[in-house]
């Protein structure tokens, strides 16, 4: 490398223009002598063909400076370059005015594209504190464009802000919130030949240090909390290194396991415990769970071994022991509690009825305030329910009590009587059909399934339904699905089923009139009403209900009932039960002058007569008493559905279509 002193003679110095001129004749002389060219000033040495470091040498006139060159023909490059400086800079031909304008230009766009696209703000201000400069990043800062800026006071952007900025302070840092971004405000004087000609302002966005600095705090915080956890949880604690070296034991694993610190911290599990499950869990990266070890004829621990894996590597594992006869111990008690809990639910569900939903049933009994504890008991669950008793026992009032007190309440309650529902329109009614899907369709109908979405549908007289009906009822509860007549879209169902029949189904199964299947499908959970016969002590709740519910609907009031007629509806066996109690004393206060309900006010199937001091009913169609023709009708249904379970068989035998039977067994209140 040849290297030759000089003094620039030019009195502007090696400002911006003729460092471009230099840096024109540089890049001319390298590609011909095919070499390097380097100035050095004051210990500085630069490229000759980089025009900003150049400029920022701040070279003036007088000034001495180096030239250097390297390369294949030095001593013509270096002679050339010095001849260009002593010839000066006035004799520049047009084309190299055109060079160095090219430069400069090319320079420009790069110091401005640095300038837009650094990764902080920078604003610039003159003399008068007004911005000159505002740059891409301040623009998103501040949220406003830079031809709304320059020009402006810079008080206008940070106004509490304008004192400091304009202090003698050659660097001031402030931590600003400027829309949600922290920043971090640093401000210089702006130099041009020694003298403060402005000021330029750096905006740098701290938010992600500060976010990081929160999470650090947070993380010393989790630590000292977890520390405290692992102190005082009363489950014992190991942690061991991947090599098998013991870190970290808490108290209560010493105490738990009788040791000392000293005797386990920093020793390996291959020589406190060679064969434990500690040692396999290392080898195998498997956990170990619910391991009993017995350590010495006082410790019985349940030990959990966990591998401790960090970005795929197992670098460790953790023990967790538990001291087993304190578990013993616990364990016993908990179930002590849990059979008390269980006793004392039991007899506060069986002693009252909570829920206000069942608060219409009356009845006091043994059998009824057991049906209304399962009913409840049903109610806080999913599952499907068969509500079994005969006519007019309540069996509606208790689906409807389920349906309120159970998650479904907020979706409706839909009530299908299978009875009345004739065969060919059956699966049309609960199932639904398209329009035009079967002559008659004219429109599209959604079926009860469907109807019932989110809540509960009521299946009464299930009993009712043939074999082929029962198929279809037997998938919705296997596969909670439907598919309307005529469609090709299932629709899914969210319902409660409940069913109720007052047939014997069992017998049903044995004959082959009810399929086995879906007889448990629906009997998850059997609820039995008793009839009015078998809880004869509710008949005086029952009287007392529907005389205070009628009495309203008279002018003249009934006081009560006479002894004589309760002792007439103690003794019937009520074979409509509490429907056909209901329509009595609604016709009693109906037809009754007097004060007080006698025993002759009652129907004469009623009042019976008395043989061997005993009440009983008169056979109506051996008595020699003549009766109005429908105490006898009412009584011929009531055998014939007694004996053949059904409307459509007892329609049959008596020569009457179903329907008949259905709506006389309504009228006399034989059937729900």
């Amino acid at each position: 490398m040849r290297s030759r002193e000089i003094i620039l003679n030019y009195t502007k110095g090696l400002h911006t223009r003729t460092a471009a001129a230099v840096v024109n004749m540089a890049d001319m002389i390298q590609n011909k002598y095919q070499v390097r060219l380097f100035i050095n000033f004051r210990d500085r040495r630069v490229p000759a063909t980089s025009l900003m470091p150049l400029v920022n040498l701040k070279i003036r006139d007088k000034d001495k400076l180096t030239l250097m060159v390297s390369g294949v023909h030095e001593e013509q490059a270096l002679n050339e370059f010095d001849s260009f400086f002593e010839s000066g800079f006035e004799d520049l031909s047009n084309q190299a005015i055109n060079d160095i304008d090219t430069i400069l230009n090319e320079n420009m766009i790069t110091t401005e594209e640095i300038f837009h696209n650094i990764a902080n703000g920078i604003i610039v201000t003159d003399q008068a504190d007004r911005v000159i400069l505002f740059n891409s990043f301040a623009e998103r800062l501040f949220q406003m464009t830079s031809d709304k800026v320059i020009g402006e006071q810079f008080t206008v952007l940070l106004p509490d802000l304008g004192s400091a900025l304009k202090t003698d302070v050659p660097e001031a840092m402030i931590r600003k919130v400027i829309n949600n971004q922290v920043l971090l405000i640093t401000r210089r004087p702006l130099l041009i030949d020694g003298k403060a000609r402005g000021t330029i302002i750096i905006l740098q966005n701290i938010s992600s240090l500060e976010k990081v600095k929160g999470e650090l705090k947070e993380v010393k915080e989790l630590k000292e909390r977890l520390q405290l956890i692992l102190k005082y949880v009363q489950d014992g604690i190991c942690v061991m290194d991947k090599q098998g070296v013991v870190n970290y034991v808490n108290d209560a694993y010493l105490k738990i396991l009788k040791l000392n610190r000293s005797d386990v911290i920093g020793k390996n599990i291959s020589e406190l415990s060679p064969h434990g499950v500690r040692q396999t869990v290392l080898k195998t990266g498997h956990c170990v769970k619910n391991k009993i070890i017995k350590k010495n004829d006082d410790v019985m621990i349940i030990s959990n071994v966990s591998p401790i894996v960090v970005d795929g590597e197992q670098v460790g594992a953790i023990s967790i022991v538990k001291d087993f006869r304190e578990i013993q111990q616990l364990t016993e008690k908990l179930n002590r509690v849990t059979s008390r809990a269980e006793y004392l639910e039991e007899e506060l569900i069986r002693s009252r009825n909570p829920e206000k939903i069942f608060s219409d049933f009356i009845g006091k009994s043994g059998k009824i305030i057991d049906a209304l504890s399962v009913a409840l008991k049903a109610a806080r669950t999913k599952a499907t329910i068969m509500i079994r008793g005969e006519s007019g026992t309540g069996k509606e009032m208790i689906a409807k009590g389920i349906h309120y007190a159970s998650s479904y309440s907020k979706g409706p309650f839909i009530r299908v009587n299978c009875a009345s529902i004739p065969e060919n329109l059956f699966e049309s009614e609960l199932f639904g059909h398209e329009k035009g899907s079967f002559t008659g369709a004219v429109s599209r109908r959604l079926g009860k399934f469907e109807l019932a979405q989110h809540g509960t549908i009521f299946l009464d007289e299930i009993g009712e339904l043939n074999i082929h009906m029962q198929a279809k009822i037997l998938r919705v509860l296997q596969e909670k699905e439907i598919q309307r007549i005529g469609s090709e879209t299932v629709q899914k169902l969210d319902i409660r089923i409940i069913a109720a029949t007052n047939r014997d189904l069992e017998e049903m199964v044995k004959q082959g009139d009810f399929r086995e299947d879906l007889y448990y499908r629906l009997n998850v959970i059997p609820i039995y009403l008793p009839p009015l016969r078998e809880r004869k002590q509710d008949i005086a709740l029952l009287v007392e209900y529907f005389m205070n519910r009628f009495k309203k609907d008279r002018e003249r009031p009934i006081l009560g009932i006479s002894n004589d007629a309760m002792e007439s509806l103690l003794a019937y066996t009520w074979p409509g039960n509490v429907r056909e109690i209901e329509n009595l004393f609604e016709r009693l206060f109906t037809l009754v002058d007097n004060d007080y309900i006698e025993a002759e006010d009652l129907p004469a199937y009623i009042r019976g007569i008395k043989l061997n001091g005993q009440h009983v009913q008169h056979d109506l169609l051996t008595s020699d008493n003549v009766l109005p023709m429908e105490d006898y009708e009412k009584e011929i249904i009531k055998k014939a559905l007694k004996k053949y379970g059904s409307c459509n068989a007892a329609g049959k035998v008596l020569h009457l279509n179903h329907k008949t039977v259905a709506a006389k067994a309504r009228k006399y209140n034989l059937i729900e």
